[in-house]
C-alpha cells in the first residue's frame, strides 16, 4: 500500500467532570466522550526523498513538527527505522481549537495511516500506548466510539452507543485557550459538578431522556464568563428545537441534541450566515460496531 484515505472524527462531551487537580500540573478529570460523524479528510502516501511533508487548507495551521500529524508520523519513522517519507494533504472541517479534539484525531488517524502504509502489525492498544505520548485525547481518538474517560483522559473504559440522534455543531468566531481555561477554573472558590453517576447510568441503559437530564460540563461555567455568546448559543439552539445543548470540552464549541438530523437541519438555518458564528455542522453520533 502506498496511500491512504483516512477520516479522522470530532468529539464532544456529554459529560466533563473536573475533580482535581495533580502536583504535576494536570487535572483529573471523569467524561463521558463521544465520537461524531464530522470529520476531517487526510491522505497520507509514501513518497521517496526521505522527506514527512504537510498541506492543509487552513493557513494559519502550522505544517512542521508543531503539528501533532507530524510528531505522530516521527515518532513511528523513528521507532521503526522507517526511511521511506510521507506526504500528508489535511482539510480541516473539525473546528480548530473549539473543545472537539480535532488535532488529537488528525494524530490518531496518522498512526492508524502510519501502522497501514508500513505494515506495523500493531494493535489498538499498541497504537493507543504510542498516542498517549503525544496527548491525553489521542488514544481515545484512536478507540473512538462512547467512552468513560479517567485520569487525566487517558484512563478509557468502554461504554454502550449512545443512540442515535440528530447533532448541532455551532463554533463561534473565535477560539478559546485550554490553558487559560482551567487556569480561570482553578480560581474558583466554589466548583459545580455534574452527576456523573446517574449519567453512566443513563448511558448504560441507553435512557436518552436520563442522558440529557444528566448531562454536564463544569468547564462551561467558566468559559461563558470569559465569552458570553456561548450561553446565547445554548439558549437559541433549544429555543429552535434542541432537546439539550452544551458546550463541549473547555469550548467554544455548542453542539445541540435534536431528534432527527432533519430538525438539525432545520435548527441550522438559525446560525447560518451570521458574522459572530465560524462554522456550523450538521451530523450524528458514530458508535463501534458491537458497543
Amino acid at each position: 500500500m502506498d496511500k491512504i484515505a483516512l477520516r479522522p472524527l470530532a468529539k464532544v462531551n456529554f459529560g466533563l467532570d473536573v475533580v482535581g487537580k495533580r502536583e504535576d500540573g494536570y487535572h483529573e478529570v471523569r467524561m463521558v466522550m463521544q465520537t461524531l460523524s464530522l470529520h476531517d479528510h487526510m491522505v497520507m502516501e509514501k513518497q521517496d526523498n526521505g522527506k514527512v511533508s504537510l498541506k492543509t487548507n487552513l493557513r494559519y495551521l502550522p505544517t512542521d513538527k508543531n503539528n501533532l500529524v507530524i510528531q505522530a508520523i516521527e515518532l513511528l519513522r523513528e521507532e521503526f527505522h522507517i526511511s521511506q517519507g510521507v506526504r500528508v494533504n489535511l482539510k480541516k472541517v473539525i473546528p480548530v481549537a473549539g473543545g472537539m479534539a480535532g488535532g488529537s484525531s488528525d494524530a490518531a488517524a496518522a498512526i492508524f495511516g502510519m501502522n497501514k502504509l508500513f505494515d506495523l502489525h500493531l494493535s489498538r492498544k499498541d497504537m493507543m500506548e504510542r498516542g498517549l505520548t503525544l496527548g491525553a485525547d489521542v488514544p481515545y481518538c484512536i478507540m473512538r466510539g462512547t467512552a468513560l474517560a479517567e485520569g487525566i483522559g487517558e484512563v478509557l473504559t468502554p461504554l454502550p452507543g449512545i443512540p442515535k440522534c440528530g447533532v448541532l455543531i455551532v463554533k463561534p468566531a473565535f477560539s478559546v485557550s485550554t490553558k487559560k481555561v482551567y487556569e480561570a477554573f482553578d480560581k474558583q472558590s466554589a466548583i459545580n459538578h455534574p452527576n456523573m453517576d446517574k449519567l453512566l447510568e443513563a448511558v448504560s441503559n441507553q435512557d436518552m431522556d436520563g442522558i440529557l437530564m444528566h448531562m454536564g460540563n463544569n468547564l462551561e461555567d467558566v468559559t461563558k464568563r470569559m465569552h458570553p455568546i456561548i450561553g446565547r448559543i445554548e439558549e437559541q439552539m433549544e429555543q429552535a428545537g434542541a432537546r439539550r445543548a452544551m458546550m463541549s470540552g473547555s469550548g467554544p464549541t455548542v453542539f445541540g441534541i435534536f431528534d432527527t438530523i432533519e430538525e438539525a437541519q432545520r435548527a441550522s438555518r438559525v446560525f447560518q450566515s451570521r458574522k459572530d458564528i465560524g462554522q456550523v455542522h450538521v451530523t450524528t453520533i458514530y458508535n463501534v460496531k458491537g458497543r
